[in-house]
């Protein structure tokens, strides 16, 4: 199979448009289209069903996209072997990233790198940290800068680069701010804003409370610190927040018998050869 064509496919796959695939290829519409059109032409099978503006993979595109996305991480995985062999740290180097890292821990980070590795192309994705190991356990990423799951994969290396302490976090106007300590009993009975049940700083919350959070008072959930943050800020409810984001606004209480800390760090695929260029990077962070 034509590695371009399969390229092509994926894109569509991923973006669910002809047009996206197109923009982020470099290629124009019609380009992108014949490739899908000799693919099909060579499988004797249709891969999308194109339905008003939407397209979706037909049940032959389905079959054919896992293995898809295995040739090309194969493919990927010997380019990067052969690049290492010249010790040169350039070249694409994919990873994704947390906006609350991306906007609190890696600027300088990043400074750095750029600065010293000029030649590397860096492309970021900004997304929850559970997408980023899941991206990297699925090849996609060869790096993932986020919050570091308390279980990971197997597959999944992880080095912790920052401790993240968490605090009960409230309006300085709220009534629980006036308590010297607070009694977790006390807590629930106050509405909370608290991160997405998928997220692994929930997982943490939940463990440290020791109680099902189908009896915690949840005004609303979110995956973004920064929109918990505000929405504290302004006397909406409490809620589990790094104590580095506190501000004026906010106070960070004391209750009783809860203590937690998240690990922020860097995740990898425990059996991919990682590029120079993401070594380098990993050189960075450690220090």
């Amino acid at each position: 199979m034509d590695i371009q064509n399969l390229t092509a496919f994926i894109s569509i796959s991923e973006t669910g448009s002809f047009s996206r695939a197109a923009e982020k290829l470099f290629l124009t519409q019609p380009a992108v289209s014949k490739r899908i059109a000799a693919l099909e032409q060579e499988l004797r099978i249709k891969l999308f069903d194109r339905i008003g503006k939407t397209v979706q993979l037909t049940e032959a595109g389905l079959a054919l996209l896992p293995g898809a996305k295995r040739i090309l991480a194969e493919l990927e995985e010997s380019r990067r072997v052969i690049r290492n062999l010249s010790g040169k740290i350039g070249g694409p180097l994919r990873l994704g990233t947390s906006h609350h890292i991306g906007l609190h821990r890696l600027p300088p980070v990043l400074r750095s790198f750029t600065a010293e590795h000029p030649d590397v192309d860096l492309d970021i994705k900004f997304m929850d940290s559970e997408a980023a190991c899941e991206a990297i356990l699925k090849g996609e990423l060869e790096l993932a800068i986020a919050t570091l799951p308390e279980q990971p994969n197997s597959n999944l290396s992880t080095d912790i680069i920052w401790h993240d302490p968490l605090g009960v976090i409230v309006n300085r106007g709220h009534p629980l701010a006036r308590n010297r300590i607070t009694q977790l009993d006390q807590l629930i009975e106050y509405p909370a804003i608290l991160p997405s049940h998928s997220t692994f700083t929930r997982a943490l919350l939940e463990q440290a409370f020791g109680l099902d959070t189908r009896k915690l008072n949840i005004a609303m959930e979110t995956n973004y610190l920064e929109t918990i943050k505000m929405m504290v800020s302004i006397g909406l409810g409490w809620s589990v927040l790094p104590v580095s984001m506190l501000s004026k606004e906010l106070r960070d209480i004391k209750v009783e018998g809860i203590h937690m800390e998240r690990q922020l760090g860097v995740a990898y695929h425990a059996e991919r050869t990682l590029s120079n260029a993401a070594r380098a990077l990993l050189d960075i962070l450690h220090q």
